[in-house]
């Protein structure tokens, strides 16, 4: 469960911040995603509104225990952190904790290239053998924009499995030092950040091609909020005149015909999201027009 807050990307979890929700499929339940709303609902006290399914995960050693083969079916979900206050052993967590490498809209961020790059380095440069060390590098420069390559944003679940097999998360390696488990995030229960990286790469490419960045909004919000929304997910800056422009271009959005004064400056026009496009036509998305400075 995805919310937006103040301009900062925030997932809902459960035990200390180190699950996601999650329960069994019961016989009781008349539906996969009924069973969804009815443990998600349980352990949060948060309705869920748009939810998608994300994938299946069921390799045999996911929870730590060889004996059990556990295959859990997992969701996306979209809403807003205001709703209603979660339950007592449910709280919302940013997600750039789990993930600190992700968010570069303020420029690299500087344990990148001071503590992960340097070991994935040496993790690149252990084996014997020249042609798997030669992958292991050509892994690290894609998936990290290295040696000429762009930073993809997209490429969230390759980097986090990098740094699994690198042994650079704590759930690879538990008793790593303080700089490592500083710069590589909070570690989760079983393979849930795993699960957890797989959502947030979802939700950064599908705000490209879908609008479902206004499931994440209030009903009346400024062209700003919008945009600050758009670059918390994707942790990139978006061009702004490029931004305002497709958002135009695209009748995604009308007037409400009132403003806010929360703003420095002049007050700022209230938009809301016009619900009839979807009928209209298919829509092209926000296309997230990238600041590359």
């Amino acid at each position: 469960m995805v919310a937006v807050t103040n301009g900062q990307p925030r997932v809902m979890t459960i035990d200390s911040g180190k699950a996601l929700p999650s329960g069994p499929f019961e016989l009781g339940h008349r539906s996969l995603q009924s069973g969804l709303r009815d443990w998600v609902e349980q352990q949060t006290r948060h309705p869920l509104g748009y939810i998608e399914q994300l994938y299946t995960f069921a390799d045999r050693d996911r929870v730590g225990d060889a004996s059990r083969r556990i295959i859990s079916i997992s969701y996306l979900a979209l809403t807003r952190e205001e709703q209603s206050a979660p339950a007592g052993k449910a709280t919302w967590c940013d997600w750039y904790d789990y993930f600190p490498w992700e968010d570069h809209r303020h420029g690299v961020p500087p344990a990148l290239h001071q503590v992960i790059v340097p070991r994935l380095n040496a993790w690149a440069d252990a084996p014997d053998n020249f042609s798997m060390r030669g992958e292991r590098r050509q892994r690290m420069a894609i998936a990290f924009g290295l040696e000429g390559h762009g930073w993809n944003e997209e490429l969230v679940l390759q980097r986090y499995e990098l740094l699994y097999e690198a042994a650079l998360v704590e759930e690879a390696h538990r008793g790593l030092n303080n700089d490592v488990r500083s710069a590589t995030g909070s570690s989760m229960a079983a393979d849930h950040r795993r699960i957890l990286a797989t959502g947030i790469a979802r939700l950064r490419s599908k705000i490209k091609y879908r609008p479902v960045v206004f499931e994440l909004m209030p009903p009346l919000f400024t062209l700003l909020q919008l945009q600050r929304t758009v670059e918390a997910l994707a942790g990139r800056l978006v061009h702004k005149p490029n931004f305002r422009r497709l958002i135009e271009q695209q009748e995604l959005v009308e007037e409400a015909g009132e403003t806010t004064a929360d703003t420095v400056g002049r007050p700022a026009k209230l938009f809301r999201f016009r619900h009839a496009v979807l009928d209209e036509r298919a829509v092209a998305g926000t296309k997230l027009p990238l600041s590359r400075a």
